[in-house]
C-alpha cells in the first residue's frame, strides 16, 4: 500500500510539472503571436486594433504593401526633382553644386544613367577650372581627381545604358582633348556616331582623334561627311581647312 501511495505521489508531480511547462509553452506561443500580430496592426489605420482572422491579416499586408510601394514611387520621384535641380545649375554655371546635387540623384536613383552623364559633365568642367597649387587644393592634383571622376561617370552611364549616346560623346570630347588619349576615344566616337548619325559635332573629334592617331584617310572621309552633310558656313570652313591640312601630311 505504501508503495503505491508512493507512486501516485510521483504522477501527481510528474503531471503538475508537465503542466506547468506545456502551460509557460503554450505562454509563450500566444505571447509571440499577440506580439506578431500588434505590429501588423501598427501598419494599419489608427486606432485599429490587432487582426484576429486571416482576412484581417491580409488587408494588413495589403496596406503594408502599398505604402512599400508609395515610399517607392517617394523615392523615385525625389531622385528626379534632384536630377532638374542639377541641371538648372548647370544651366547657370555652378557645377559643384550641381555635383553635390547629382550626388543626391544618384543615391535615390543609382542605375540611372543620366545622372552618372551629367556628373560627368560638371566634372569635366570642374577639372579644367582648377587654380592654384596642390596644397591650397587647386593644380594638378585638382584637376586630376575631378578628370578622373568625369571618366568614372561617363563610363558608369554607359554600363548602366549601352544605348546612351551622350556618355560617348562626353568620353570622346575627354579624351581627346584633355587626356591626350585619342586612341581610346575612337571606339566611343564611332559608337556615337552609330548612335547619333549624322552628327557633325561629333565627327569633328572622332576626325580628330584619327589624325591624332595617323588615321589620316578616315580623318579625310569624316571631312568628306561634314561638308555634305552640314550648310553651317563655319563649320564648311573648317571641315575644308582641316582636310586641306591632312591632305598636305599625306601628300605633301
Amino acid at each position: 500500500m505504501k508503495i503505491k501511495k508512493d507512486v501516485l505521489i510521483g504522477m501527481v508531480v510528474i503531471l503538475v510539472i508537465g503542466t506547468l511547462v506545456l502551460g509557460i509553452h503554450i505562454y509563450r506561443k500566444y505571447r509571440f503571436r499577440n506580439t506578431l500580430a500588434t505590429r501588423i496592426a501598427e501598419l494599419g489605420p489608427p486606432g485599429g486594433g490587432p487582426p484576429t482572422t486571416i482576412e484581417g491579416l491580409r488587408e494588413a499586408i495589403a496596406l503594408y504593401e502599398a505604402k512599400i510601394e508609395q515610399h517607392v514611387k517617394d523615392a523615385a520621384q525625389t531622385g528626379a526633382y534632384w536630377k532638374i535641380l542639377a541641371t538648372r545649375l548647370q544651366d547657370r554655371g555652378l557645377h559643384g553644386e550641381a555635383l553635390d546635387a547629382l550626388e543626391r540623384a544618384i543615391y535615390y536613383t543609382p542605375v540611372d544613367a543620366a545622372p552618372h552623364y551629367l556628373r560627368g559633365v560638371s566634372a569635366g568642367i570642374m577639372a579644367k577650372s582648377s587654380y592654384g597649387s596642390s596644397e591650397t587644393g587647386g593644380g594638378d592634383s585638382w584637376r586630376i581627381r575631378y578628370f578622373d571622376l568625369a571618366e568614372g561617370a561617363f563610363l558608369r552611364a554607359i554600363e548602366l545604358d549601352s544605348q546612351y549616346a551622350r556618355p560617348r560623346y562626353g568620353l570622346g570630347v575627354l579624351y581627346v582633348f584633355e587626356l591626350n588619349r585619342p586612341e581610346e576615344a575612337i571606339p566611343h566616337l564611332e559608337r556615337y556616331l552609330e548612335l547619333a548619325k549624322n552628327e557633325v559635332d561629333g565627327m569633328f573629334i572622332l576626325a580628330r582623334a584619327y589624325y591624332m592617331t595617323d588615321r589620316y584617310d578616315g580623318a579625310v572621309d569624316l571631312y568628306d561627311r561634314i561638308l555634305k552633310i552640314t550648310k553651317d558656313p563655319k563649320k564648311r570652313s573648317d571641315a575644308e581647312q582641316n582636310k586641306a591640312a591632312v591632305l598636305g601630311l599625306l601628300y605633301g
